[in-house]
């Protein structure tokens, strides 16, 4: 499927590039770019041959000719910028963590409602083809009742307390970077939201979440363990148990193969779908099929549970973001 919609970036970095490579690799290209820095903005049109560049983010939002907006600037930016574009009666596809937590996400869904548009957090674990191909055995009962989950997620990133990872004006800490890949995997196969957390957290220097483990249950009594770090590192790995056999994969943010082990007899059977390095281009596809009202796969009922989930633990820990002090 070729891109179908103007898409413009709102943002410059490792994701914008990976967006503007996915947009090639669908026949197409971006419409438009924005950054806070112009000068970047002509540098990044310049390397993937955008026609249109912008002098200020506002300019996207007033462009007419803009559908989608992709947004992948730091995360206490997101809910201005998502204000001005739903309000503006653009489609968002908005960088993980969509929202510093879930007042702002509920705003953003009511604007979104309002001005009937689609909404939808930029969350690989939701488009990529491997999780629906379990999912979709999963549901058939291949496996039996789903009773565990495990996941594990740690960076090794220095100690600098300047950069995005450990700076709280910049709404740093593991939670929001890492922790909403494993939370996501964890609701993408859980059959309801967990009511049961508990949560233990040591904080870097700057009072973000350097290191947190979080236990989870829901309503079915299926529970799961979550690990994460930006100081020590772990294998990006993620386990689900079920009575029949248990499955594992490995670089779960954008997972393209798994190892089921059945439990009767210890067979193993590797599942492959997709591909890692075409995991923005599921993204659009899907984005695009939402905004054309054809198919809705984008699952903001699991981001809201997601960040319903972030915004409970960090609340049970006492830790605030500069803007929500």
């Amino acid at each position: 499927m070729a891109v179908q919609y103007r898409w413009a970036t709102l943002g410059c970095g490792v994701i914008g590039h990976q967006l503007a490579e996915a947009m090639q690799k669908l026949g197409g290209n971006l419409y438009s770019v924005g950054n806070r820095t112009y000068e970047k903005g002509l540098s990044f049109a310049a390397e993937y041959g955008i026609p249109n560049v912008y002098h200020t983010p506002e300019e996207i939002f007033a462009d007419d000719d803009v559908d989608i907006v992709y947004i992948s600037t730091p995360h206490n930016t997101h809910i201005k910028y998502l204000r001005q574009a739903l309000a503006a009666g653009k489609h968002v596809l908005c960088e993980k963590s969509i929202t510093l937590n879930a007042a702002e996400l509920a705003e953003a869904v009511q604007l979104a409602r309002e001005h009937h548009v689609v909404l939808a957090e930029a969350q690989t674990i939701y488009h990529m083809p491997l999780y629906r191909v379990l999912k979709e055995r999963m549901e058939k009962g291949e496996f039996g009742p789903l009773r565990l989950l495990q996941m594990n997620f740690g960076s090794y990133k220095e100690y600098n307390m300047k950069n995005r990872f450990f700076n709280r004006s910049l709404a740093g800490g593991a939670m929001l970077d890492i922790g909403v890949y494993a939370l996501s995997f964890v609701r993408w196969f859980m059959s309801s939201c967990p009511h049961e957390i508990l949560s233990q957290v040591k904080y870097a220097p700057t009072g973000v979440d350097e290191q947190a483990s979080i236990l989870l249950k829901n309503e079915q009594e299926e529970m799961a363990t979550v690990i994460l770090s930006l100081h020590a590192k772990q294998p990006k790995r993620g386990t689900i148990s079920f009575d029949k056999a248990y499955i594992e994969l490995y670089e779960y943010p954008r997972g393209d193969k798994a190892v089921i082990t059945w439990t009767e007899d210890g067979r193993k059977e590797e599942v492959t779908a997709g591909d890692t390095a075409d995991a923005l281009t599921y993204e659009v596809r899907d984005m695009e099929q939402a905004v054309s009202g054809t198919a809705n796969t984008m699952h903001l009922d699991y981001t809201v549970d997601v960040m319903d989930i972030m915004t409970k633990i960090r609340q049970d820990w006492g830790m605030k973001y500069p803007k929500e002090e």
